[in-house]
């Protein structure tokens, strides 16, 4: 490539030939090659309306492949599952699976997916805060004035909405009652904001002069983060004496899920709601939390 140099107040310009050795040439082909694959595929991901969380995850697993493997063949998606399966948590090894799933689907090789592994399910529900600790909670917030967290807390448990999608509500969102959303493949998701949380919330839109725009930003107007909503969640409930194992975003949710059960026990309607691919998932929410179960135990068993 070219290099230019001042010499005698002229200015000179020669060829400069790199001489790369066989072993760089080799290694700078992969490398090109690898950010080629990860273009098209986050433009694939993009192109199914998937969440940003979930687009970083899949990319992170290519990743992870494309490292260990040189050349994507059966066999050495074979030796990826065993390496997942033998250094990671079944959850985590089955998102794995799904990402690079999702990368053989993009590239037409869909006769090559891996199976998923077998989850053992727990016979109870573990962590979700109880409908009184919720109730407990947001009427603390309220009655301390931190109208910003009791919001957060009052729409992650009254909608089911996932972190990820609470960040993506707006004003005009609030107004009309709805916020839809659209899956992988096109899906329609509708998050539906119940009339009383409606209301009030629009007169704290009202009182902080809200009029558009995203209803949760941080203190340098920019989106709040999953990360930081999880820290403050955190820091409130400990102010509160709440067990800390129950104060995180995905608990509300969850919260929302057994209240509705509680008071409409229509298994396909919350699958529905919740976003659920299959109604197998929601199952979950018939069981009870440990809690639950103890204290059953406690008041029925008298022999």
């Amino acid at each position: 490539f070219p290099l230019r140099f001042r010499y005698n107040n002229k200015t000179v310009y020669c060829l400069y030939i790199l001489n790369f050795s066989a072993a760089d040439k080799k290694r700078q082909y992969f490398l090109q090659r690898r950010l080629s694959m990860e273009k098209e595929f986050k433009t694939y991901l993009l192109d199914q309306n998937l969440s940003k969380n979930t687009i970083t995850s899949y990319l992170y697993a290519l990743r992870q492949f494309e490292e260990k493997y040189d050349k994507l063949t059966k066999q050495n998606l074979r030796d990826y599952k065993v390496y997942l399966i033998e250094n990671y948590k079944p959850q985590t090894v089955n998102l794995r699976i799904r990402a690079i799933n999702c990368y053989l689907e993009s590239i037409q090789k869909e006769q090559w997916k891996l199976p998923s592994v077998k989850v053992q399910q727990k016979p109870f529900l573990e962590n979700v805060i109880s409908e009184a600790d919720y109730l407990y909670f947001k009427n603390c917030l309220k009655r301390d004035n931190e109208m910003y967290w009791y919001f957060v807390v009052r729409f992650l448990a009254a909608t089911g909405a996932r972190v990820s999608e609470l960040v993506q509500i707006k004003c005009e969102h609030v107004r009309i009652g709805y916020l839809d959303l659209y899956s992988k493949g096109g899906k329609l998701r509708r998050i539906y904001i119940p009339s009383a949380l409606q209301k009030e919330t629009l007169k704290w839109m009202e009182e902080t002069k809200k009029e558009s725009g995203f209803l949760f930003l941080n203190k340098y107007g920019e989106l709040i983060t999953a990360r930081g909503i999880a820290v403050q969640l955190k820091h409130f409930g400990s102010r509160y004496g709440l067990d800390s194992s129950v104060v995180y975003p995905h608990s509300f949710r969850h919260r929302f899920a057994k209240s509705f059960l509680e008071r409409c026990n229509d298994i396909a309607m919350l699958a529905d709601l919740m976003g659920h691919a299959s109604i197998e998932t929601t199952w979950i929410y018939l069981r009870k939390t440990s809690t639950e179960q103890q204290a059953i135990i406690n008041k029925i068993i008298d022999w």
